[in-house]
């Protein structure tokens, strides 16, 4: 039996799909609206979705990725009335299971779900990430776990891998898990920065060249091509590899077979192509600045890794690595977090990703020194400036709101629950739509909740669960949702 979660604002086709599902065995739940329908996801775990598309509060594929996150990580089926080609692929590019167009036979829908659940088994069953060594890889969050399971399944075969990046997330590193976690992992990992090849020694760097083939080639050089024979060529920004190269390259692909400079006779190596990149390659191509051809043979799997701040859950256990690192680096006592150091690190943008957050702890450790807590003023002074930049443009941006109501004789919205004609009367001029209202209305009460909850528990997630009624999966779904923390003293 299955978890079943279908979100969609028409009844009727609710009702049959409960019915049909339910006999089959199922447990089938159906919400009307796509923020319930969330919330229910998180909070039942499915193994199912069937999405609507169109909504009176918005659109179902902007959900689509939210859903795809959710902890039971369920497969989605789009089923829509409206269907169209831009929102076919927008969903399958989302990673839908299905998009199916109203009206859909049942035989459809079953065969659609019969075959999720079949792969959702196999994946479960075959997911590899628990006997993966991740190679100092830190985190839980499931934008990152989705790409450790990804790593894990290629890393079993030899298929070219493109690994998509901002700078700083990692990449290097994604390429060498997969490399160690393969059947090549004892042979060489040959990295080859296509940023920093020299135009002119380029081609000799990468497939060698024999002894006087040109003026200063005084002895015979290998390549790193070569280098990488029976292990992994690592294509580190491969986006800046000169295009003449990228010609040369494709052929190697093809044939595995390759003649350096001055030699006659070729030479082969069988290598395992990882590549990545902070570049859009696509639209390099259709620019001219990429070769479409070879574009098509490194992206056989590729993999997208998340930002850190689209991975905030991260940012705790990442920091904790590194207290842990340094403690036993310096045999001392292991350093806490004050709740406004941890707030500060999970507000800032990290336009570097983890490598800036590793670079600022590293400073972080020196301005604290034998101190033996951490507070925000520890931090760097470029983060503490931009967070509070952040702060100030955030009151100023709201400053000409409150003014312009003052002048147009319009009152705040009312706190008081009790004076319903007041609220409707200010609703009425709210530039807001009444949903989004509700919405922030209810984050913030829910906020103030959860802040006061722990602040009375001292932190202590068992007895806040207790003393407010819900499940501890429940609050740390809250407490991850607001993003805040329970460890005051950072144990």
């Amino acid at each position: 039996m299955a978890k079943l979660l279908v979100i969609d604002d028409d009844v009727a086709i609710c009702a049959i799909l409960e019915r049909i599902f339910r006999d089959k065995g199922h447990e089938v739940v159906c919400i009307h609206t796509l923020d319930e329908g969330l919330e229910k996801a998180i909070k039942m775990g499915p193994d199912a979705v069937f999405l609507d598309v169109r909504f009176p509060s918005g659109n179902g594929l902007e959900y689509l990725p939210l859903l795809k996150t959710v902890p039971s990580r369920p497969e989605v089926i789009v089923v829509t009335g409206y269907a169209d080609p831009d929102s076919a692929e927008r969903a399958i590019k989302a990673d839908a299971w299905d998009y199916i167009e109203k009206p859909a036979s049942m035989d459809s829908l079953v065969l659609a779900l019969e075959n999720a659940l079949q792969y959702r088994r196999q994946k479960i069953l075959s997911d590899p990430v628990d006997k993966l060594n991740r190679r100092g890889i830190v985190g839980r969050s499931p934008a990152l776990n989705n790409c450790l399971s990804l790593a894990a399944r290629c890393a079993k075969n030899d298929s070219h891998v493109l690994i998509y990046g901002e700078t700083g997330t990692g990449k290097e590193m994604f390429a060498r898990l997969i490399h160690e976690n393969s059947p090549r992992a004892d042979k060489n990992f040959v990295v080859v920065d296509c940023g920093s090849l020299p135009k002119t020694l380029a081609e000799s760097l990468l497939f060698g060249h024999a002894k006087g083939a040109y003026t200063g080639a005084h002895k015979a050089e290998t390549g790193l091509v070569r280098h990488a024979h029976q292990g992994t060529l690592f294509l580190d920004e491969v986006g800046d590899l000169p295009l003449p190269l990228q010609k040369a390259f494709l052929r190697v692909l093809e044939e595995r077979r390759f003649r350096p400079i001055g030699e006659v006779e070729e030479v082969e190596s069988d290598f395992r192509l990882i590549s990545a990149t902070n570049k859009d390659l696509a639209r390099m191509a259709a620019e001219g600045k990429f070769r479409e051809d070879l574009l098509f043979r490194l992206q056989a799997v590729t993999i997208h890794l998340p930002a850190l701040r689209d991975r905030v859950d991260d940012i705790l256990p990442l920091v904790e690595n590194f207290v842990e690192r340094e403690a036993r680096r310096t045999g001392t006592e292991k350093k806490k977090l004050s709740p406004m150091f941890l707030k500060d690190l999970e507000s800032y943008p990290w336009p570097g990703n983890v490598r800036e957050l590793q670079h600022a702890m590293e400073s972080v450790f020196a301005e604290a020194q034998d101190e033996p807590l951490f507070f925000a003023r520890h931090l760097p002074a470029s983060i503490r400036a931009t967070l509070a930049r952040s702060a100030f443009t955030k009151i100023e941006s709201h400053a000409p709101a409150v003014q312009e109501k003052k002048e147009a004789g319009i009152s705040e919205i009312p706190s008081s629950p009790t004076a319903p004609d007041e609220t409707a009367k200010s609703a009425e001029t709210m530039p807001l739509k009444w949903q989004d209202f509700r919405r922030t209305m209810v984050e913030d009460a829910e906020k103030r909740y959860l802040v006061e909850l722990l602040a009375r528990t001292e932190g202590e997630v068992k007895r806040a669960a207790a003393l407010s009624g819900l499940s501890a999966p429940r609050l740390y779904e809250l407490l991850r949702k607001h993003r805040i923390t329970s460890r005051y003293s950072g144990e």
